[in-house]
């Protein structure tokens, strides 16, 4: 069966000794569209706010009640990777702008013509990230293009449950007099760029 990503957002997370919090972002391979990571809020009972748990820990999620029991124990949650240390392309990005940025800034003072930010750039990523990273809450809202043109806004993202695939995206296409939502194929991207919030497909219009 597929589900929407969206509505599982806020699931609740138990370990084999206790709740340990809720769902709140999920990390996928953007050339195979699997799901890698679960982002989770644990800010309830430890002190820093959020850790990255592998889609190979959850057991048979309950989708119906929104529940993913996980096969570790709180204490190996606690010593679980931050979301920091795990870092989608989005964060790769903002992090390698503000180093661009930080070693040009005497440069920008001198030049007051020169003070705006470039859009459209890609930042060179000097970390070990994965390139293919991709946080599903950061590309909620990216343009969706196919032959040049816009063709919608992406607003959600369609899994199927056993295997932790995103078959389809769902895009909210047309004006807002005249929207309606379409289900594109996840095959059909074939790019996306965070410089741009741009998805764009193979397929024409």
């Amino acid at each position: 069966m597929f589900r929407d990503l969206q509505t599982l957002t806020g699931s609740r997370v138990i370990a084999t000794d206790g709740e340990i919090g809720k769902v709140t972002d999920f990390l996928f391979n953007d050339q195979s569209w699997t799901i890698d990571y679960l982002v989770v809020d644990v800010r309830r009972w430890l002190s820093r706010r959020d850790v990255v748990l592998a889609v190979a820990a959850v057991k048979e999620p309950d989708w119906s009640k929104n529940v993913f029991q996980i096969q570790l124990t709180t204490e190996q949650v606690r010593d679980s990777p931050v979301v920091d240390s795990v870092e989608p392309v989005s964060r790769q990005q903002e992090l390698a702008m503000t180093e661009y940025f930080g070693r040009l800034a005497c440069w920008v003072d001198r030049h007051a013509g020169a003070s705006s930010i470039p859009t459209g750039t890609e930042y060179p990523l000097h970390s070990k990230g994965d390139p293919h990273l991709r946080s599903v809450w950061h590309l909620t809202g990216y343009k969706v293009w196919s032959a040049g043109a816009e063709v919608g806004r992406l607003e959600g993202f369609i899994v199927d449950e056993p295997v932790w695939h995103i078959g389809y995206l769902n895009v909210k296409a047309g004006d807002w007099l005249a929207s309606r939502d379409v289900l594109i194929p996840t095959h059909s991207v074939q790019s996306i760029s965070w410089a741009d919030h741009r998805v764009k497909l193979h397929r024409n219009r």
